[in-house]
């Protein structure tokens, strides 16, 4: 049977839930970040014209383009509104991989008897922009690969099906960068060798790319002969991460407990940012010393920042130990994760805070989760 994989992806996501709230916003540089220190979290088609992108200091963006607007932000209204575009998806399809907060896989293998893939991913499409508003891309082909630069390729707006016999001649002018592994130094060491297009990437020898960037090398040239057996991996499978701690003896010492709640919320979410994940909800386990155990969570806007997760998680503490009895156990854990990129709260940190961040986990990724922390997490070590 031929694989018939979609890739959906939602134009612009943050600036057109902010166009949504306010149409006066529609057609004009719009970009969404936290203020004159921070950075570039989303920008309207508009806005990259001019040279802005995302991750860029607003500085420098309204440098690029004096005219734009500048909007705060409002995580809340996009992670309830990726949630929506979640549940209208997935009641129509067999099988659908959340890949992001704006992007999603969609595995309609075998649906071709019933009904034309092409088609009914129209129609989703179609209907996500009915029920939310929002505008959505979609490329529809054999593998996850194509089927994603193929909705780039589509974009605004767009939708492309790409069978299997034309992948190589979609694929081949191409720019290498469009394979989504490649980075800026891999395109940087492969240009200066003369491989720019997808079709001179696929054409060199294995054992050559596998001595320019390792073991990469071999998945690399896979996609860019159009190859790619990743499967779709079911929504509703997706994995939480969680830590629990069980004292030696009960206890009440609770400046004591919400350090180790402290520290292991920051252990998750190193882990989070190393894996590339972020969090829709934060669970808070205790087990009283008579062993009654107890939970609450939050759902939250997607995150994995440390002192965004810490506040809610120390929140939930004090909402769930209401008995004022010893505690045998404390445990947290971050769960309805999505893959995305390295994204603290965009729209509230500042270059500073963002920078000292990504220094941290440098630190903690050579000598380890534990080397540096916040004092809080250190209290009881």
């Amino acid at each position: 049977m031929n694989r018939a994989i979609a890739h959906m992806d939602l134009d612009t996501f943050f600036v057109s839930c902010e166009r949504l709230k306010n149409s006066d916003l529609v057609g004009k540089p719009l970009i969404i970040g936290g203020g004159d220190r921070g950075v570039v979290a989303s920008c309207s088609y508009e806005t990259r014209y001019f040279g802005v992108r995302s991750a860029m200091p607003i500085k420098m963006a309204l440098r690029l383009c004096p005219e734009a607007k500048v909007i705060r932000g409002d995580m809340e209204m996009y992670s309830n509104m990726s949630h929506t575009v979640t549940e209208i998806i997935q009641e129509k399809v067999p099988l659908l991989e959340k890949a992001s907060i704006d992007e999603f896989y969609l595995d309609l293998s075998g649906m071709d008897k019933f009904f034309g893939c092409y088609q009914w991913t129209t129609e989703i499409a179609e209907a996500v922009r009915k029920n939310t508003g929002l505008p959505i891309s979609f490329a529809l082909s054999t593998n996850k690969t194509v089927s994603k630069i193929g909705t780039g390729e589509s974009k605004p707006i767009g939708k492309l099906e790409i069978p299997e016999q034309s992948i190589k001649p979609f694929l081949n002018p191409l720019s290498i960068k469009k394979i989504p592994m490649v980075g800026n130094v891999t395109f940087q060491l492969l240009s200066r060798l003369g491989v720019r297009t997808i079709e001179t990437l696929s054409e060199t020898p294995i054992e050559v790319l596998h001595q320019l960037i390792g073991k990469n090398g071999q998945e690399l040239w896979k996609k860019a002969n159009g190859i790619d057996e990743t499967p779709v991996v079911p929504y509703s499978d997706r994995k939480s991460i969680s830590k629990e701690n069980t004292f030696s003896q009960d206890t009440i010492d609770i400046t004591a407990i919400k350090s180790i709640l402290s520290g292991m919320v920051e252990q998750l979410c190193f882990q989070l940012r190393q894996e590339k994940w972020l969090t829709s909800t934060v669970v808070v386990k205790i087990r009283y010393s008579n062993f009654d155990t107890e939970t609450k969570q939050y759902r939250i806007p997607y995150t994995s920042s440390d002192h965004t997760l810490l506040r809610y998680a120390l929140e939930l503490f004090e909402k769930v130990y209401n008995r004022r009895m010893r505690i045998r156990l404390i445990g947290i854990k971050f769960t309805g994760l999505v893959h995305g990129c390295h994204q603290m709260n965009l729209f509230e940190d500042t270059e500073e805070l963002i920078s000292l961040y990504q220094t941290l986990d440098k630190i903690k990724t050579r000598f380890g989760s534990d080397s540096v922390g916040r004092a809080s997490g250190f209290l009881n070590q």
